[in-house]
């Protein structure tokens, strides 16, 4: 049935030819690059509802969906284990100190690919990027060499479960709007692992692929140093205390990963009864030790990101840290603060502010932080409560005020909470005792209550862009199906395959390639969850007139919208790392292309074996 009859104007049949002018005109859109994938979307769903194609309600159901909803909680889950930087202590483990790109990409892609499958892989990338950048000035080699096989380690893991990327949730949720059905009327659902029996052998072969040819086909770009790209390297001079249970204690500064950080130099150690100006890599650390790092401005933040490292004169502020901000101030000429110390200026009391670095344009300071004489230009990196850019942006004290970062320092001591609440999130999915969105819900709801992360984070760390694009994107798939473009569509699909003049087993292959083909045409020039609702109607009809399973169908479109890697374009983790890999789109094509060809032929080859029912 069409949309409000008190809206629909259009003369009977030509439904079907305005709304394929919608979808292309929504194509070319998205493949402009012009607009965001929100704002496209909601354009075509208004152009639906205007030419009375579409019910206003129907329009806008799949705002409402359990699987949209879903993806939001999520991102609240994903939320906490990056601000108690659970996700960051188990990563690190598992990648270690590799010295050899090859060791360097093979201990990054496979736990990548393991922690994608059970969070979210967007926050994921973003997390390596800055550590790859590290390893990769450690070892000299070019950062281009892992960038992708990063982006596409993080998408091969995330086909393996159902909650590892949205898509696998959105064709979960367009199975139950359609109440699919096999022949004998058993309902098509996917669990938790439906996916990882076509999945783990799509990750293996597409890491094994990664190894082998990562080092032929992916670019050699080594990126100029900081200093040649901005003029001058700003240098600050930081004081980092080590606390009393921290794991680094009693390890050397080498086994501690303190030797050789990225854009960081230990410069000295002071403790109670003497300084340690020449730290050497066998140096014990002790409990109450001062370090003093030197370096840019990243790296400096990066050193909150050490379990068991606060800034000096952080104590008593160990509860508040985790709402703490970091902040750039820069002194200013009539400020209070010129020719007094840190430790004199009174900044923590007067401000509530603690001084993690200092940067004096020019020169190297040397000595404890405390006793650095402030001057006018002297740029400070602050550790403030919310709301101290607001409160002091035009002070006299400051001429500049400027947020850095929206948390200084992750919840360490709630790491294991975290992972327990994922755990448990895995578990009862796993094993079916809840449904994903009650599931999600208690575990979003155990990440607050668990101080795991704040409100205001758990918002923040919500992508809305994703989740207004999945809402358009069912009500434009109904749409597909009532005005019977979709069902058009099919039949074209089918009469090509039936053209090849193949039967039997052949015909089931021959379909599932052409959904699949038709998918991956769909991702490359819009989002993947996009692609996956626009075809998930298509492959229906498809499955229902030719007699192939339907969840073979459906398995289908979920790998197809989320592996397409050879545009970066094709799924948001691959345009992530475009610009810190110095990527061009060419590369995608030559390295990712091959790739894309394989996993769709295991993906069809294997789907009417493993879900032919």
């Amino acid at each position: 049935m069409l949309g409000d009859p008190t809206l629909a104007w259009l003369p009977p049949g030509l439904e079907p030819y305005v709304a394929g002018i919608l979808i292309l005109g929504m194509i070319g859109a998205l493949a402009s690059g012009r607009f965001g994938s929100d704002i496209v979307l909601m354009g075509a769903l208004t152009g639906f509802v205007v030419f009375g194609m579409l019910k206003p309600d129907a329009a806008v159901e799949g705002f409402a969906s359990p699987g949209l909803i879903t993806i939001a909680l999520l991102y609240v889950v994903s939320t906490g284990m990056r601000q108690t930087g659970a996700t960051n202590m188990v990563t690190a483990r598992l990648v270690g100190r590799p010295k050899t790109l090859f060791g360097t990409q093979l201990r990054l892609t496979g736990p990548v690919a393991c922690v994608s499958a059970f969070v979210n892989n967007t926050p994921i990338v973003a997390m390596f990027m800055p550590v790859l950048n590290g390893i990769a000035k450690k070892g000299g080699f070019s950062p281009s060499k892992l960038f992708i096989p990063l982006s596409y380690a993080s998408i091969l893991g995330g086909v393996c479960t159902l909650i590892g990327t949205s898509t696998n949730i959105v064709v979960a949720q367009a199975l139950v709007n359609e109440d699919t059905r096999t022949a004998a009327g058993d309902a098509v659902r996917f669990s938790m692992f439906t996916l990882s029996p076509i999945g783990i052998p799509i990750l293996i072969a597409g890491l094994i692929y990664i190894l082998v040819f990562g080092r032929v086909l992916l670019p050699d770009r080594r990126q100029l140093p900081a200093a040649a790209n901005n003029g001058e390297r700003r240098e600050y001079t930081a004081s980092m205390i080590v606390q009393d249970g921290a794991p680094i204690v009693g390890k050397s500064v080498e086994q501690a990963g303190l030797r050789s950080l990225p854009g960081l130099f230990l410069s000295r150690i002071d403790r109670k009864d003497r300084t340690i100006v020449a730290v050497g890599p066998d140096e014990r650390l002790r409990t109450g030790d001062v370090l003093g790092f030197v370096g840019d401005l990243e790296s400096m933040m990066d050193l909150n990101q050490i379990r068991g490292l606060e800034p000096a004169g952080t104590k008593d502020r160990a509860s508040g840290r985790a709402r703490a901000q970091l902040m750039e101030a820069v002194v200013s000429p009539s400020s209070r603060l010129v020719g007094l110390t840190v430790r004199d200026g009174g900044i923590r009391t007067r401000y509530g502010a603690v001084v993690m670095a200092v940067h004096r344009r020019g020169q190297r300071l040397r000595g404890k932080i405390g006793d650095i004489k402030l001057r006018d230009g002297d740029t400070l990196l602050l550790e403030t409560e919310a709301g101290f850019a607001d409160k002091h942006r035009d002070s006299r004290d400051f001429v500049l005020v400027t947020e850095r970062a929206a948390s200084a320092a992750p919840r360490h001591d709630r790491a294991w909470v975290a992972l327990l609440i994922l755990a448990g999130l895995i578990m009862a999915l796993g094993t079916g005792t809840l449904e994903p969105l009650p599931a999600t819900l208690i575990a979003a709801g155990a990440m607050l209550i668990g101080r795991c992360c704040t409100g205001p984070q758990a918002r923040a760390g919500v992508d809305w862009q994703v989740l207004v694009t999945i809402g358009a994107a069912f009500g434009i798939g109904r749409a597909m199906t009532e005005t019977g473009l979709a069902a058009d569509l099919a039949t074209s699909l089918v009469r090509l395959v039936a053209a090849l003049g193949v039967d039997g087993m052949l015909r089931t292959y021959a379909l599932l390639a052409a959904v699949y083909g038709l998918t991956i045409v769909f991702t490359a020039v819009m989002t993947n969850n996009a692609a996956a609702v626009l075809m998930f109607p298509i492959a229906m009809l498809v499955a229902e007139q030719q007699g192939v399973p339907p969840m073979s169908m459906a398995v289908v479109v979920a790998v197809a919208a989320s592996c397409e890697f050879s545009t970066p374009i094709g799924y948001q983790t691959n345009l992530m790392v475009m610009g810190p890999g110095g990527y061009r789109w060419l590369d995608y094509t030559r390295f990712g292309g091959p790739l894309t060809i394989l996993v769709g032929m295991i993906c069809v080859l294997l789907a009417p074996v493993l879900y032919g029912r």
